[in-house]
């Protein structure tokens, strides 16, 4: 937050300047996450905490300035800073006017991103959830392209009112822990202690999903997102993609499932049912799209219902698979956005059908345009199909009707995946412009991720070692309100597998 105030106040008059710094204030963030992931034992006095910051803040109302830091954060906070530095370096040429405020807006989202994962207080959540929201909205609205600003009155107007319902859900909570204990709090893990139960608990519950569905986005509500990423500048759809969707993710994983161990058994079939229309659904539009960007969107919708699946499978199995989604489809599918940017800024277009036979003019770009294809649509040895691989075993579990059709939700994703290569890159050429190759900023921006696409991919320990016991935590709750403790064995048993290889 503060360096987004310096970067602004430098970009008034240089330019290069507050792009550099933007990216060194990122980094000495990702230095930080570097340094907690690689100094030791999660296990603070058994609490599994990294870091635990907590103080008064609006004593009155016992509202506390409560950060962690676990392992799935940390895992979460890297990629922020990962993906805020990419799009830094990816929009150094695209943006032009006012640089020193867009890149304000991109520290103040990174700003907004960090705080959901690490809030332990859920009125300081809900702070920093809206925080993300007018960053975002100025950065569709005044570097966007086409319909910026309906675009991003609709993104605001979806956000917004969603998380309105969040915020009564959380006001609620908060009277009724002071009934039930004589404490008013907004502390999560105090009322992860003390979960609703009851009739209420289906009321509060609602808005939470309402809160998070819609910014996942989940299928039916899922309409604000290929618009804000059709107009949205190429920063703004990669950290719109990488990070602020998973935030939805996240708090599905943090505060749902254990603060409504109950409530989310009796609602876990029907919103899955939801993800699995959301896979196929989304790969159809994905498929019928003529704009680059909006088939790239499209697809975020269908990879987003995996999420769902996994999540309301409700087991450790994929629950694993949901966090590896979150980070695979960030590079993925943000990759591809870029190179949607990269292409419209030297044609002047993202219609595929003005596109063709680009191979031999850009090599380069298509090779890791062909990476990025497949990854999407889960080739063998990439971070993407581990992670559908967990969420389909684990929802096997759980559903062998949700998983059978949410496997066939990965065989619809090939057409789209490779006819969003084929007919850029091959094909019958359609035009006679000159178009330049990948220079070295953007090959290495796109190696960058390529790397941990294949790193993840065939060593998934590096995550898995960190976020098995946030994840077992969460479960916790859940197995103790329905019994299901013992089914976790055989879960536990692959994991433990999978983090030896």
């Amino acid at each position: 937050m503060a360096g987004g105030i310096v970067v602004w106040l430098a970009g008034k008059k240089f330019d290069i300047l507050c792009r550099w710094l933007t990216a060194v204030f990122i980094f000495a963030d990702l230095v930080i996450i570097m340094y907690l992931w690689t100094s030791g034992s999660q296990d603070m006095a058994g609490t599994g905490w990294l870091v635990d910051f907590n103080r008064p803040w609006i004593r009155r109302f016992n509202i506390n300035l409560h950060f962690g830091i676990d392992g799935l954060s940390l895992v979460l906070l890297a990629l922020t800073y990962i993906i805020g530095i990419l799009s830094v370096f990816i929009s150094w040429t695209e943006i032009r006017s006012r640089t020193g405020f867009f890149h304000f807006n991109i520290l103040w989202i990174l700003a907004g991103i960090t705080g959901v994962f690490m809030a332990l207080d859920l009125f300081l959540f809900y702070f920093f959830w809206e925080m993300m929201l007018i960053p975002m909205y100025f950065m569709i609205g005044i570097w966007g392209h086409e319909r910026k600003i309906y675009s991003a009155l609709k993104f605001f107007i979806f956000t917004q009112a969603s998380g309105l319902f969040m915020l009564a859900s959380i006001i609620g909570l908060y009277f009724l822990s002071g009934s039930a204990t004589g404490i008013n709090t907004f502390d999560i893990i105090a009322l992860t202690e003390n979960p609703v139960s009851g009739g209420i608990s289906w009321l509060i519950m609602a808005g939470f999903l309402a809160g998070f569905l819609v910014k996942l986005p989940a299928f039916p509500f899922h309409s604000w997102l290929p618009d804000a990423h059709t107009d949205a500048p190429t920063a703004g759809s990669l950290i719109l993609a990488g990070l602020m969707l998973k935030t939805g993710a996240y708090g599905l994983l943090r505060i749902v499932v254990p603060l409504f161990p109950e409530t989310v058994p009796l609602v876990a079939p029907y919103i899955a049912i939801a993800g699995v229309a959301g896979i196929v659904y989304g790969a159809k539009l994905a498929y019928a799209q003529k704009d680059l960007k909006r088939m790239v969107a499209y697809t975020s919708v269908s990879h987003m219902g995996f999420i769902m699946v996994g999540v309301f499978a409700l087991n450790e199995l994929a629950f694993q698979g949901v966090v590896m989604q979150i980070v695979a489809h960030a590079l993925s599918t943000g990759a591809l956005f870029i190179v949607a940017g990269m292409l419209q800024e030297r044609n002047h277009t993202r219609k595929i059908d003005d596109f063709g036979g680009l191979w031999h003019q850009a090599p380069a770009m298509g090779g890791v345009t062909l990476i990025f294809a497949v990854a999407s649509l889960g080739l063998p040895g990439m971070a993407n199909f581990i992670a559908e691989f967990l969420i389909l075993l684990g929802s096997f579990q759980s559903n062998i009707i949700i998983a059978v059709i949410a496997t066939a939700g990965l065989i619809v994703s090939v057409p789209y995946s490779l006819k969003l290569f084929q007919r850029t890159f091959h094909e019958n050429i359609s035009h006679d412009r000159k178009m330049a190759d990948l220079n070295l900023r953007e090959m290495i921006v796109m190696l960058v991720m390529i790397l941990f696409l294949f790193w993840l991919g065939l060593y998934p320990r590096t995550i898995f070692s960190l976020t098995n016991k946030p994840v077992v935590k969460m479960l916790r709750y859940y197995e103790q309100n329905t019994g299901n403790a013992d089914n976790q064995g055989g879960n536990a048993f692959i994991i433990q597998g999978i983090q030896k290889q």
